[in-house]
């Protein structure tokens, strides 16, 4: 079973971040431009936040809430529950099951080094499985 880190060395450790002022229109339009559900929310570097499609639904439009005028920090899940590099994708998807929730940012020392999302897990998982039907099918078959 692959770990964190391996998962993070194939897919790039490249993480989007605001600031908790930043409004929640330029989170979203950030969130649509990079394809993905969710944005950390910094101050510094520190993580002291993270806002998801499912926030902006909830926090804002179910509210009526103005996208432009609502800082991020005024809807981002906090405290944000995060994962070490040498966990495994099992764990993680242990923890995204329980929680219901479906990104996790990685921390080393204290220190945002990437993101993993269910779909991140999900494909390591399949990855993982067919290597070993394979190495199954080679051994039965010698």
């Amino acid at each position: 079973m692959r770990n964190v880190n391996q998962i993070l060395e194939n897919k790039g450790s490249a993480v989007i971040a605001v600031p908790r002022e930043a409004p929640v229109l330029e989170v979203i339009r950030l969130m649509a431009e990079n394809h993905i559900g969710s944005v950390l929310v910094m101050q510094g570097d520190e993580l002291v936040g993270i806002a998801t499609e499912r926030d902006y639904a909830r926090k804002v439009i179910l509210q009526g809430r103005s996208s432009a005028d609502t800082p991020v920090g005024s809807i981002m899940s906090s405290p944000v529950v995060s994962v070490l590099p040498t966990d495994t994708a099992q764990t993680c998807m242990q923890i995204m099951t329980a929680r219901k929730i479906r990104h996790l940012p990685v921390l080393d020392e204290g220190r945002v080094v990437g993101m993993v999302s269910i779909g991140d897990l999900v494909k390591a998982v399949i990855e993982d499985q067919q290597q070993e039907i394979a190495q199954l099918q080679q051994y039965i078959a010698s």
